[in-house]
């Protein structure tokens, strides 16, 4: 298993894996992603903050990152952290962990980088997703109506936001 930087030629399966995780989300009546713009996630690759777990050379899972965050964070967003958005497991990869996996990469990125928490958020009450990131180590810190979510993407104006957090772990 391996964790690096997704590239161009990923694309391709980075929107693949986003589709299939959108039927998923659909078929339980959640909130589901939308369609993402392609120039979203070219700008993450150049950028470095969109990543793949690799294994056996096929990509298991994508995500994205970020420093920074204030539109969804707002003043804790002054706090050095890092922030985990757009999860995507290849499906025949699920039951393997990943984002045990994820969350144990961005604990070493925040000791590497000098960043206290590692933050993530999902639109909707997900109760089996809250108790899932509460297992990983995650404080649920509640729900959050967002006043602006321009630049956002749209499924942001589709209810309020959970917001997650933990202290990254040596």
């Amino acid at each position: 298993m391996q964790i690096r930087n997704s590239v161009s030629d990923d694309l391709a399966k980075i929107f693949e894996l986003y589709r299939i995780a959108t039927e998923y989300m659909k078929s339980k009546n959640q909130v589901s992603w939308p369609e993402f713009p392609r120039e979203l996630i070219e700008a993450e690759i150049a950028e470095n903050r969109q990543w793949k777990i690799l294994i056996e050379g096929k990509i298991a899972c994508v995500w994205a990152s970020t420093l920074t965050d204030e539109l969804i964070w707002g003043k804790a967003n002054d706090e050095p952290s890092l922030y985990i958005h757009r999860i995507a497991a290849n499906p025949d990869f699920r039951g393997q962990n990943l984002v045990k996996t994820i969350v144990n990469w961005a604990d070493d990125y925040c000791i590497t980088n000098g960043l206290k928490f590692v933050r993530m958020d999902t639109v909707g009450f997900n109760e089996g997703l809250i108790k899932h990131y509460q297992k990983l180590g995650f404080d649920f810190l509640g729900t959050k109506k967002l006043v602006n979510t321009n630049g956002l993407p749209d499924h942001y104006n589709d209810g309020d936001i959970c917001l997650f957090q933990r202290e990254a772990k040596i």
